[in-house]
């Protein structure tokens, strides 16, 4: 059995919070993990390509709240909040489909200031370069250099497995700068997974970003 823990499971409660947030969910725990399971998938798949760093969920008694974290905030919203309203839609729509109560909806759109700090969105960032058939080794290091530059970064590792360069047989190629560690529950470690969709196959792609430790009095 491989010993491998998510690197944002093994910091929850220590300096992570979780990213569905329940209030008065007695007796509805099965409804509302249903629904928010289904719900962050079909919004990770409708969003693809306008960098969503995060989704969020807040639960009430008679609210629910989606928090949508963006490096392109203005192509959701889009002109005078077509966009919101529009995307506020079909998430009722969805909702209704899969039989989820999703009463008191609002959605808020929040934007990410520095996006190359952040794994979510280089994972992306790393996949558009993949599909554009661009040298999946150049992209890996400029994307490296790119977030080796903020000085916020202390360390960041990406991953590649799948059909490299179109080859028949699949393999495994990564680039590293400055540390991760892994072992450490302080250390603020941003960790995401990727999916470039490839004529010849699906690679996958992974990063982790290491952003310096957090202490108690940082919190």
């Amino acid at each position: 059995m491989s010993h491998t823990v998510h690197p944002y499971s093994h910091r929850l409660g220590i300096i992570r919070d979780w990213k569905s947030r329940w209030f008065g969910a007695h007796g509805k725990y099965q409804e509302f993990l249903k629904g928010d399971v289904l719900l962050r998938e079909f919004l990770v798949k409708k969003l693809r390509g306008f960098y969503v760093a995060g989704i969020e969920m807040e639960r009430g008694k008679n609210s629910f709240k989606i928090l949508i974290k963006t490096s392109r905030p203005g192509m959701i919203i889009g002109r005078n909040g077509e966009g919101a309203v529009k995307l506020k839609k079909d998430v009722l729509k969805q909702a209704h489909r899969i039989g989820v109560s999703v009463e008191g909806l609002d959605i808020e759109i929040d934007e990410v200031r520095s996006p190359e700090t952040n794994a979510a969105i280089v994972s992306q960032m790393v996949a558009e370069g993949l599909e554009k058939r661009m040298p999946f080794r150049r992209v890996m290091k400029q994307a490296a250099e790119k977030t080796m530059s903020n000085r916020d970064v202390q360390g960041i590792r990406i991953a590649l497995a799948g059909r490299l360069g179109g080859a028949e047989m699949a393999r495994k190629e990564g680039v590293k700068k400055g540390r991760i560690p892994l072992q450490t529950l302080r250390a603020d470690i941003d960790f995401a997974k990727e999916r470039a969709h490839l004529g010849y196959g699906h690679i996958g792609i992974k990063v982790w970003i290491y952003k310096g430790d957090i202490f108690e009095d940082k919190k």
